[in-house]
């Protein structure tokens, strides 16, 4: 299978680089996975799509305003950090850019010396594994000198740090947002509760290798990234019981879905567990548990559009970003969304 059968055309102009005022004013493409047929919806019309004894599952991950921006000590040149992976002893793996400014020994300021970042060691792959110093409360500095990650397609300044997060981010660690969930609000949790719909929670924090681009023509010689991932026993026993009582499982993003699809065994069960998955879905993939997806709009020939397709199919996606391009639908990280139904008729 080739990257290329993934590739659609995307006018510049479609790409959000500001979020919505309302995060539920979104707009909503429903695509049949059996049939191909598409509606087209406002998100909050979701909750009038998802019945009493279903199950939303969410992420709960929280994003780190992990992008950096400082100077080297010793000559003031600009540098920039993105933290990736936070390790032992006050050292993370990062992104420094440019790269020729940060080699072993050297030292970077941010905040007129509040925090300081020394290079300890250069990766294979160029990341640079880093030492902070400081006084005070790591998180607390990162919060006031740091900057939201926001994907390299969006160009505009974000205004609010809390709408690269969405409304029920919990546990710190992600390197990005989930985005799909950035359209729900406080209300349409609650409503969706308030009918009976089950909402289980875990947690995936998401790597920069989201955006990474499948760079071999072949797609079975990429290799995915690897991301953590934690479920407690609460949770899986509320899927698990969804599932038995003949309750759809609905995914809020690629995240949450690759999270289930790498813990359940054949039967589609889940137990409490944490660790790391670098599973790849494509088109040919049987999922175990999952039965259908809310999702953003995702870049030509990437991993996310190859996941989705799996679970709809690739023609019947292929055409329905034909038509949300025709439609002059948002595309990416603040655009607008796609829920991927089993049955367009029952909802």
């Amino acid at each position: 299978m080739l990257k290329s059968d993934f590739y659609f055309d995307l006018p510049e102009e479609l790409i959000a680089q500001t979020p919505l005022k309302d995060r539920s004013a979104s707009r909503l493409l429903v695509l049949d996975k059996k049939t191909g047929e598409v509606q087209h919806k406002v998100f909050r019309d979701i909750v009038d799509m998802i019945n009493l004894g279903d199950c939303l599952v969410i992420n709960e991950t929280k994003v780190l305003p992990a992008r950096l921006i400082g100077a080297r000590k010793d000559t003031g040149s600009r540098v920039e950090i993105l933290l990736l992976k936070r390790n032992e002893d006050d050292t993370w793996e990062t992104i420094v850019y440019p790269g020729k400014k940060a080699r072993p020994g050297h030292v970077i300021e941010f905040g007129n010396g509040l925090l300081e970042a020394e290079i300890v060691k250069v990766l294979d792959d160029g990341n640079r594994i880093v030492k902070f110093r400081y006084e005070g409360i790591f998180e607390e500095l990162l919060d006031k000198l740091g900057e939201m990650p926001l994907p390299p397609y969006i160009h505009e300044k974000l205004e609010d740090k809390n709408r690269y997060q969405t409304v029920y981010a919990k546990n710190e660690g992600s390197a990005a947002a989930p985005t799909a969930g950035l359209h729900f609000t406080p209300e349409l949790m609650d409503q969706l509760k308030n009918k009976g719909v089950n909402i289980a929670r875990l947690t995936l924090h998401v790597g920069l290798g989201t955006f990474r681009p499948v760079k071999e023509d072949d797609i079975m010689d990429h290799k995915m990234h690897s991301e953590f991932y934690m479920i407690d026993k609460e949770n899986a026993d509320l899927i698990n019981s969804t599932r038995e009582k003949g309750g759809r499982i609905i995914t809020v993003g690629t995240t949450s879905t690759r999270t289930l699809e790498s813990i359940a065994d054949e039967n589609g069960h889940i137990e409490a567990c944490s660790g790391w998955t670098d599973i790849f879905i494509y088109p040919g993939y049987k999922f175990k548990i999952v039965d259908n997806l809310i999702t953003n709009f995702h870049l030509p020939e990437s991993t996310l559009i190859m996941l989705v397709s799996a679970l709809a199919g690739r023609e019947n996606v292929l055409n329905a970003y034909k038509t949300a391009v025709e439609e002059k639908y948002r595309f990416f990280s603040f655009g607008d969304a796609m829920f991927i139904a089993s049955d367009i008729k029952k909802i």
